[in-house]
């Protein structure tokens, strides 16, 4: 995986090359088309994974929505049939109450303000509200859904790709040593439940200072 410093508005070389070649490239967060142009939507590390994907690493809090992402939200509002779900971004996503695993009109999952979803995005465009559901392609839940207990913490973007980055080992060994569950969304929210709220509050400081912990160390 190489990666190499982008400012906003740079055109970036590596994919229009291949998209010339009449190749399939794909297009991550922080790169955008512009015409037959591609070019950088924000400053940071362009990365690229062989053989055809690029995006722009960098350093924020504030999320923007990308379809098929997991985020962790809180249920902020309820509108008819529609929750209203806080993800960071800079509007509230709608989550439907049959967006859950064997839900119907008579089924209805049983989600109050204030509670933690874990959900993927269903739909993600800067014109359009994004959409949330809680169950796969199948219509399985999975591992999301509605998490209870726990401890919801707030991170950076940057911190969230550094966890679930195939070469940080540092879950498995901290899990070796403490029990828990842990829902890492891509929107910079972190939800854990350990045994004990003491030995929570240890593995969330934990993952915090993964933060100013050097990439290859």
């Amino acid at each position: 995986m190489g990666s190499k410093t982008v400012l906003a508005g740079d055109v970036i070389i590596e994919p229009m090359e291949l998209i010339k070649a009449s190749k399939k490239v794909i297009l991550g967060p922080g790169l955008r088309m512009d015409q037959d142009v591609v070019r950088a939507s924000k400053c940071g590390q362009l990365k690229t994974k062989p053989p055809n994907t690029f995006w722009v690493d960098a350093h924020q809090k504030r999320y923007v929505p990308t379809r098929g992402e997991l985020v962790v939200g809180v249920v902020m509002a309820k509108a008819g049939d529609i929750f209203r779900v806080d993800i960071g971004s800079s509007e509230t996503a709608s989550l439907s109450y049959v967006a859950f695993e064997g839900a119907t009109k008579k089924n209805r999952p049983d989600v109050n303000i204030g509670d933690v979803v874990y959900a993927r995005l269903l739909i993600a465009h800067p014109d359009v509200e994004p959409e949330l559901v809680c169950v796969d392609s199948h219509g399985k839940k999975g591992k999301l859904g509605i998490l209870h207990d726990g401890f919801l913490l707030s991170c950076s973007l940057n911190l969230i790709r550094k966890i679930l980055s195939p070469k940080c080992t540092f879950l498995s060994l901290l899990s070796k040593e403490l029990k828990f569950e842990m829902a890492a969304g891509m929107n910079g929210r972190l939800w854990i439940r350990g045994k004990t709220v003491k030995e929570t509050i240890a593995i969330g400081n934990a993952i915090l200072a993964l933060e100013f912990v050097p990439n290859d160390q």
